[in-house]
């Protein structure tokens, strides 16, 4: 290997930690702030006034969409939920020890061999992917969720955040849990350059298809270090029970230096405003549902977490408990996550291979130099 090395080229950035790795239009996050712009759309905008169909429509096609333009969007995704039956045959092949994730990860590749364009990755051929993406993992998990028995019959007239809640949990939602529904996955649809979306682009960058690079980011997202914390989250406030036994749970934690999980983020320090949002629903949701615990016990442990660390809770701590409150089942919120990102996954992918250029960093040697080989023979 050549010693020449261009000027700061031995500087390493563990886990590219602040590198910017990249372009986008698509979002933008204020580190400072803790602020989200979809495409220059505030957060707080697109989660109180609109719909996830709107939202996942302007993250794909780069504007929000008029009347006819939603109606036909939204009756696309409607049209393209059942799946096919060569797909539904290879679910009831699936272990029973399987996860939901291991499943997802398998099964979304396996939706990429019955997909009429999977021969295209040229934008119109993506996007008809991704809407077909977008419509059918939900499908996927009704399936595993509800095997060996059939799933619920997908129900055209409910929005995508009601058929999601139905088909999982085979009752329909009121409107209220229905809003909480749509508020999740909204604001779980994009944050730029996550783990996830840059293992998307990283494999679309080498012009895969967008099932690989979407199954590339489910396996990202299936690590506890990116996904799963709202799932560990909602597992630690069942084992802690309630207020009165929060302190020492928490403190004996902290004191064993084990994470508290669902607090703080690798790029927002100073809070995130997902988790401002979803707060409020999480609180008005216990009071509907006249289950105020969850709550009440997760307040108390942010509380604690600022006093004992400085540290803020982020969208996965009171999302954990509203899932609960909804009657999905725990090991499923993570899953539920791939359904809201698949349309930011898939907005990642159509940007990166309409502006292509191959993601190939470099990395620092560390490892001995110049050993003599010696034959077989001769080694210890």
């Amino acid at each position: 290997m050549s010693e020449v090395r261009k000027e700061g080229a031995d500087r390493v950035y563990h886990g590219l930690e602040g590198i910017l790795a990249g372009e986008s239009e698509i979002c933008d996050v204020e580190e400072t702030t803790g602020g989200l712009f979809y495409r220059g759309y505030r957060i707080e905008d697109l989660s109180e006034r609109a719909s996830f169909e709107e939202v996942a429509y302007l993250l794909l096609m780069g504007k929000l969409p008029n009347r006819k333009e939603l109606s036909d969007f939204s009756g696309e995704l409607v049209r393209s939920r059942p799946l096919p039956e060569t797909v539904r045959r290879f679910l009831k092949t699936v272990p029973t020890s399987a996860g939901p994730m291991d499943m997802l990860r398998t099964a979304v590749s396996f939706l990429g061999l019955n997909d009429p364009d999977r021969g295209s990755n040229d934008r119109p051929a993506n996007l008809r992917k991704a809407i077909r993406l977008i419509a059918q993992i939900p499908s996927l998990l009704a399936a595993f969720r509800h095997a060996p028995e059939e799933p619920p019959s997908s129900d055209p007239s409910l929005s995508h955040a009601a058929s999601l809640l139905y088909l999982i949990t085979g009752k329909r939602p009121d409107p209220f849990s229905e809003k909480v529904m749509e508020i999740s996955l909204i604001l779980y649809a994009e944050h730029e350059f996550n783990a996830s979306t840059f293992a998307a682009r990283v494999t679309a960058s080498s012009l895969s298809d967008m099932h690989s690079a979407i199954t590339s980011a489910i396996g990202s997202l299936k690590g506890p270090l990116h996904g799963g914390a709202n799932e560990a989250v909602m597992k630690m406030l069942l084992e802690i029970g309630g207020i009165e036994n929060e302190e020492r749970y928490i403190r004996d934690r902290l004191a064993r230096k084990e994470r508290i999980m669902g607090f703080g983020h690798r790029v927002l320090k100073g809070g995130d405003i997902r988790s401002d949002i979803i707060k409020r629903y999480s609180k008005e949701l216990g009071e509907k549902k006249n289950d105020r615990k969850w709550f009440a016990l997760s307040s108390r442990i942010e509380e604690r977490m600022r006093q004992e660390k400085g540290l803020h809770p982020n969208l996965d701590f009171y999302s954990a408990s509203a899932y609960y409150l909804l009657g999905l089942p725990i090991e499923f919120d993570t899953p539920l996550f791939v359904c809201s990102r698949i349309a930011g996954w898939s907005a990642h992918v159509i940007e990166q291979h309409d502006h292509n250029r191959l993601i190939r960093p470099r990395c620092l040697y560390t490892g001995p130099r110049e050993l003599p080989y010696l034959p077989i023979e001769a080694r210890p």
